[in-house]
């Protein structure tokens, strides 16, 4: 990468342009990837602009309606602007917005490669509210203030923390090519399809696994720690394996790489901080469905909540699409299979304490390609301490064998998580477990139904057929209250 020369002029900030690679990036941790620890309001000169004849963009044209500040003026419009690629030349109206900032903030990375601009810089660090607290004061002192940002500032950029801040009214957004569109062009594929997650200084990988499951191409933006080689092992790991990983290193920039990848040729590798990730579908796409056959399933032992049980507890959980669901005493995972068809953008987390069960479930998530299933190894009610909040949450694995007395600790913790207006369903074999739940609820003063499942499926006898009864299931299900306590 060139060093930036003075970004005087408009060839001046072309080149200077050139040396900013776009890197996608979550608004709360831009700056985060340049090292960044502070907010610094003297790390430039503050000059005004320079008036050379070049195209000048009014002022009026920023805000339909101009704030006034402190001194009784116009306040100058906030300015978040996109700079795109390496190789996307800026437009005039880019040209003449950075020759006559006053303000430059940005990253390291991007205020860099205008080291030599008049302007006063701020450095975005984390968190991002100082630095966006001194632009308001130097914007309330009259300051054209600009805001450096990678492609499209409101495609996961800090524009959108910007417009949210300081209103839609007093930012003006120009955007460039954002990095979606950027790896598209170079593949020659269409993209109003795609959709878009950003592992950007995130750990919640939810969206991820709603996004696979859709079927359509799917772009991730990464950082240094949820690397592509990362995300690739992530999805593996959940039986998502339909993909073709097109990795794009330092785009637009002199070191760019790209790589066209399966995805375990992508987890095999390792990869930089700064990349843009196309997974596009191969194949058969799987996922997460109902009415699996139970003969479908790795069990150990044969310990399987049988598929009309799973049916009638699917109906009485009532889960929603982006639903946080646990599954405790999980088993062979069946029902967290069919709960995860369900919360399509949420998770299930399924507990289980006994290893070789725990292995049945991890088989059972990677046979459906179920990227939304999360195993915990634990004894109940200990770990579940550490899971997020539940809006649902199904027992299958009997009180009888959870709790020794009355007490129900276990149940006693689910209902204590259990998010208001949540549902939890406990499946009861034996007569004392059933006794046990209900007294729960009437403890709590939770209005609980009861259905009993009592199924029988067809085998074959005699060149003919027979009926074959399961167990009856009682099926215990509660609401917790919207308002108000337990």
């Amino acid at each position: 990468m060139e060093d930036a020369r003075p970004a005087t002029a408009a060839a001046d900030i072309g080149a200077a342009h050139a040396a900013v690679p776009e890197c996608g990036a979550a608004p709360e941790a831009l700056a985060g990837r340049d090292g960044a620890e502070a907010v610094s309001l003297d790390a430039g000169l503050s000059g005004g602009s320079a008036s050379d004849g070049h195209t000048k963009v009014s002022e009026s044209a920023f805000c339909a309606s101009p704030e006034v500040g402190d001194a009784g003026c116009c306040l100058p419009p906030l300015t978040v602007l996109g700079l795109g690629t390496g190789d996307t030349a800026l437009s005039p109206v880019h040209e003449s917005l950075l020759r006559d900032a006053e303000v430059l903030v940005g990253g390291r990375r991007q205020l860099a490669a205008f080291r030599g601009h008049p302007a006063r810089q701020v450095v975005i660090a984390s968190p991002v509210t100082d630095a966006l607290e001194a632009v308001a004061r130097l914007r309330e002192e009259g300051r054209r203030v600009v805001v450096l940002a990678d492609g499209d500032p409101l495609f996961f950029g800090i524009g959108t923390r910007v417009a949210r801040d300081f209103g839609p009214d007093a930012v003006r957004v120009v955007p460039s090519v954002s990095c979606l569109q950027a790896a598209a062009a170079r593949l020659g594929m269409a993209w109003h399809d795609t959709v878009t997650v950003s592992m950007h200084g995130r750990d919640d990988w939810r969206p991820l696994a709603a996004a696979v499951l859709g079927g359509h191409p799917v772009c991730v933006l990464t950082d240094g720690v949820n690397t592509p080689d990362r995300i690739a092992r992530h999805l593996l790991d959940r039986g998502v394996d339909w993909f073709r990983a097109h990795v794009f290193e330092d785009m637009g920039t002199v070191e760019e790489q790209a790589h066209d990848l399966s995805l375990a040729a992508c987890a095999a590798l390792d990869f930089g901080p700064c990349c843009t990730v196309l997974l596009v579908p191969q194949g058969e796409v799987r996922g997460p469905r109902t009415g699996m056959p139970d003969t479908f399933f790795a069990a150990e032992a044969g310990l399987l909540t049988k598929w009309p049980v799973r049916a009638v507890a699917l109906a009485a959980l009532r889960v929603n699409p982006a639903d946080t669901v646990w599954d405790v005493g999980a088993g062979s995972g069946a029902m967290s299979v069919e709960c995860a068809a369900v919360a399509s953008r949420g998770s299930v987390w399924a507990v289980e304490r006994d290893a070789a069960r725990v292995v049945c479930v991890e088989e059972n998530r990677r046979r459906m390609g179920a990227a939304n299933i999360e195993v915990v190894h634990g004894d109940a009610p200990a770990c579940l301490a550490s899971l997020p909040t539940p809006d649902r949450v199904f027992m299958g694995g009997g009180l009888g064998g959870i709790c020794a007395d009355a007490s129900c600790p276990v149940l006693h913790t689910v209902c204590e998580r259990l998010a208001p207006g949540g549902r939890v369903v406990v499946a009861c074999v034996l007569l004392g477990s059933l006794e046990r739940a209900l007294g729960v609820f009437r403890n709590l003063g939770w209005p609980a139904e009861v259905v009993c499942v009592q199924a029988s499926v067809s085998s074959p006898l005699a060149g003919d057929m027979r009926l074959a009864a399961f167990n009856p299931v009682h099926l215990v299900s509660a609401a917790r209250p919207q308002t108000g306590g337990q």
